[in-house]
């Protein structure tokens, strides 16, 4: 092998490489669309582990030597698949109390509840941080701060009747 055949491969297969590439992606598109709309900001963490998953194949597939498309395709639809039935459980009852988190009340009424705001995994800061994204400057200002299942926090302002 010559020094310029090394350095950037054989013409033959970069055009495969490119091929694989396109035809991934274009089989990626096509299954992700089978799925329903969604965009970034409503990715469950469910969407978002898909995602990553499609993009490590498409990224990743094209420029090993032993792997065809056909093997990247059947991955990708594995994965979208696997989706595809999360989203099916997710929809159900029984389903969605076994996979999902509910929501948590971290503040009532212009108090932290404590015991709830440590089992969402927040720190106060976290809250004092989430509260500001919300333009709340004070926690008294809150009637209620629900961390949703999907992570995001809800904050209903109003007056708790103090001061």
């Amino acid at each position: 092998m010559d020094a310029v055949t090394a350095l950037v491969g054989h013409p033959g297969w970069l055009v495969w490489v490119g091929v694989k590439a396109f035809l991934l992606y274009l089989t990626a598109v096509f299954a992700m669309r089978l799925g329903g709309r969604r965009t970034l900001a409503e990715l469950s963490a469910y969407d978002f582990v898909a995602a990553v998953a499609v993009g490590a194949v498409v990224g990743r597939l094209p420029s090993a030597p032993d792997a065809s498309y056909l093997s990247g395709a059947v991955t990708l639809v594995a994965i979208l698949a696997a989706h595809a039935l999360i989203t099916w459980v997710r929809l159900r009852p029984a389903g969605r109390r076994l996979i999902e988190k509910g929501p948590v009340v971290v503040v009532a009424q212009g108090r932290v509840l404590t015991g709830n705001l440590h089992r969402a995994g927040l720190t106060r800061a976290d809250l004092d941080g989430l509260l500001r994204e919300h333009g709340v400057g004070e926690v008294d200002a809150v009637h209620l701060a629900v961390l949703e299942g999907r992570g995001r926090l809800s904050v209903l302002p109003g007056d708790t009747g103090r001061g």
